[in-house]
Order: structure tokens, then C-alpha cells, then sequence
């Protein structure tokens, strides 16, 4: 059996925290027999919450043995976190222990060292101080999940679930995946209905990307190359790319797609523009790159995005 330790410490989520027992449990064995078995974990018999005290069951020595560890997100979020968690941390990583956030359990992670030189994700309003306070961390605000094989992250809450479903398709294949979604009532691919809400902070630095990020949604529709957009903005493209990492907590070609696959999202909730124009539009080679793009971001195609908004307004007309 598959073991899930899941990491609560004082001020976690509790909504965060029950994920893993909520989608989990439902996967069933050839035999009828679970699959996963899932244990709440901490340094402390008692875990205080904004809303509650916990009872935990289990201590950490549960990490010595886990196949699978999650970390959930806190509220607040800032380190320093408790050594034996980080030590506990590190140590199931060592042996090999998957190792997943939720959140902002992914500044957990950060502060153990398990995420230098990967690529991670946590909410979009936490993403640019992650960024900051570890620039060897790449950092992308606008995925639901990221794996990176031993070590994966999650953005914000509802992704957990996301995450959850993710690691039994690995683990266990689509068809036990799916069957854990119908169980939990969860949608096993986000749709147009499920799209993440994403939201950037605006730019604080003196030396403000603003007028560039305006000029390039501007000229979506043109093939931008960092170069270009460093000499526009009349700077090194080693300067453009801190700026970018400080004022956005990404790099300019990610931005670039992420406004992209944005302006299309609306083109297709608002126009009849076909597929193929919405990819000249904004600034794709062809419709199958732009349906691949789309697709990877949206979680969905543009087709059934489009579908899933023309049925929302039709029964917004029939009420």
C-alpha cells in the first residue's frame, strides 16, 4: 500500500490539509483492497489553526518511511519553519520520498532546500516574493502544477486537487485517476469552467516594465524576440530579464505567452473568430502550435473552451 504522509504544522490550511484524504482513499486495487493510505502528520500532538485546534494522530517518524509526502499551505506562510519538520524533510527526500506542496507549502520546501535550480509554483499572489527571496527557484505563477519528477508544487487551493489526481495517473493510470475524480465529485481536467483565475502584482520598481508590458500587448499579433524587447526598452537583455524576474516573478517570453493565451481566452469567449484566425491574432506560427499552447495552460482545447462559455451564456439567456 502506497503511503501518504501529509505535514500539518501550526497556522496550516484545513481545507489545504484534507485534500490528500479527500481524493486519495477513493483508489481501489485490482483486489477491492485501497490503494493509498493517508496520514496526518506533525511535530506535535496538538496543531493550532485561525479556525480550530487539531488533534494529530501521527508524529513525523511517519516521514521515515512515506512514499509520498505533502506539505499543505499556512496562512501566514513565512519562514523560518520548524527544524524538525525542515530535517524530516530533507531526510525523506534523501531516500527518495516523493515530495509535493500544496500552495504556499511550497516556501516549506524552499527553505528545506529541495527546490534550488527547479521549476515550482505556489498562488499567484504569493509567487513574486518566492521568486524574490529564492531567485535559484523558477518559479512559474501560471500552471496549476509542476512536476519535476521527485519534487512537486501546486498554486492555490483547489489545485491540491489537481496535484492529487495527477500523482494516482502517475502512480495508477487515467482510468484509477478518473474514478478517484467521479468519487470526490471533482472534475478530473479543468475546463472553461475551471480555468485558473490568475492575477499579477503590479510592477514596483523605479525603473517600471509598465510602458514595455503595454507596448507588448500591443503587438501580440508580431513574432517578439527578447532582443527586440530589450532594445525597445532601451536596456541589456540581461537587465530586461532581472527586471522581469523582480517585477513580474517570470521571464519576458513566458509573460509573452501567458498574455497571449489570455487575449485568446477572450477573443473566444467574445468573438466567432475561427481557431486558426484566433492563432494569427495572437501572434502563433500556426493553429496546432496555438492549440498545443492553449491546451497545456487552459486545460482544456480552444474548442470545448469556447463551448463551455457559449453554454454558459445560453443558460444565463434561458433563466
Amino acid at each position: 500500500m502506497h503511503q501518504v504522509a501529509v505535514v500539518a504544522m501550526d497556522d496550516v490550511l484545513p481545507f489545504e490539509l484534507s485534500i490528500p484524504g479527500l481524493v486519495f482513499p477513493w483508489v481501489r486495487l485490482a483486489d477491492g483492497e485501497t490503494a493509498y493510505q493517508v496520514r496526518i502528520c506533525a511535530e506535535r500532538e496538538r496543531v493550532r489553526t485561525g479556525s480550530m485546534e487539531l488533534v494529530v494522530p501521527w508524529g513525523l517518524a511517519e516521514l521515515e518511511h512515506a512514499d509520498t509526502v505533502i506539505v499543505p499551505g499556512m496562512s501566514p506562510w513565512r519562514a523560518p519553519f520548524p527544524a524538525a519538520i525542515l530535517d524530516a524533510l530533507r531526510a525523506a527526500s534523501a531516500r527518495g520520498a516523493r515530495i509535493a506542496s500544496i500552495c504556499t507549502g511550497v516556501f516549506v520546501l524552499a527553505q528545506a532546500g529541495l527546490l534550488g535550480g527547479r521549476r515550482a509554483t505556489t498562488h499567484w499572489s504569493t509567487s513574486v516574493e518566492l521568486a524574490e527571496r529564492y531567485p535559484n527557484i523558477q518559479v512559474d505563477p501560471d500552471v496549476l502544477f509542476v512536476d519535476e519528477g521527485q519534487i512537486l508544487s501546486s498554486a492555490g487551493s483547489a489545485a491540491g486537487i489537481d496535484l492529487c489526481l495527477h500523482l494516482i495517473r502517475r502512480d495508477y493510470g487515467a482510468a484509477a485517476a478518473a474514478a478517484a475524480a467521479r468519487w470526490a465529485v471533482v472534475p478530473m481536467e479543468r475546463g472553461a469552467d475551471h480555468s485558473p483565475l490568475l492575477q499579477h502584482a503590479p510592477p514596483q520598481s523605479d525603473a517600471s516594465l509598465a510602458p514595455l508590458l503595454r507596448w507588448m500587448e500591443e503587438h501580440l499579433d508580431r513574432p517578439l524576440l527578447v532582443d527586440e524587447l530589450a532594445r525597445h526598452a532601451s536596456v541589456s537583455t540581461r537587465t530586461l530579464n532581472r527586471r522581469f524576474r523582480e517585477q513580474t516573478g517570470t521571464t519576458p517570453l513566458q509573460w509573452l505567452l501567458i498574455t497571449r493565451i489570455r487575449r485568446a481566452q477572450q477573443f473566444l469567449e467574445t468573438t466567432d473568430l475561427s481557431v486558426e484566425q484566433i492563432a494569427l491574432q495572437v501572434g502563433f506560427a500556426s493553429a496546432t502550435t496555438f492549440r498545443d499552447r492553449f491546451s497545456r495552460s487552459v486545460g482544456t482545447n480552444p474548442t470545448a473552451y469556447r463551448r463551455g462559455f457559449s453554454e454558459g451564456r445560453e443558460m444565463k439567456r434561458a433563466r
